[in-house]
């Protein structure tokens, strides 16, 4: 990957996460309540559980974490549930403010702005994990 490349790259994504943070400050801001911050600490721990998910499975190739399939690829229950993790914090910052909504602590606009804030920054850190990420084999079959 050339500099270039990956110096815009970094550009858009910063731009991205930028204007995610923008859309959870304002949707704050605006209304005059607080709350929606804490949709930014759930999707920011979302793409945790996924990176050890990736670290484990990279890093085992012994079968003692689980049995091998019918199709006889190996079952990681570390890797499964990681990836279960990851769903539930997204389902949890997206109904998160689904529910401050309907409990009246946060009013429409409020609740729009931190749901469009929030999966901007969950995709913009998505993006960066699978834009950047290393390939070891580089094209060898060794």
């Amino acid at each position: 990957m050339s500099r270039r490349s990956s110096l815009t790259k970094l550009i858009f994504l910063s731009i991205l996460i930028a204007v995610g943070f923008l859309n959870i400050v304002l949707s704050c801001a605006l209304y005059d309540n607080w709350l929606p911050l804490t949709v930014v600490a759930i999707f920011l721990a979302a793409p945790i559980p996924n990176s050890l998910a990736q670290c484990v499975s990279t890093s085992y190739d012994s079968n003692f974490l689980g049995d091998y399939d019918d199709d006889g690829s190996m079952g990681n229950p570390v890797v499964d549930f990681c990836h279960f993790l990851t769903g539930f914090l997204v389902l949890g910052g997206t109904f998160l403010p689904l529910v401050l909504y309907h409990c009246h602590l946060i009013k429409i606009g409020s609740l729009a702005l931190s749901l469009t804030g929030g999966f901007i920054i969950y995709i913009s850190i998505a993006l960066f994990t699978m834009g950047f990420k290393d390939d070891d084999n580089d094209g060898y079959d060794f």
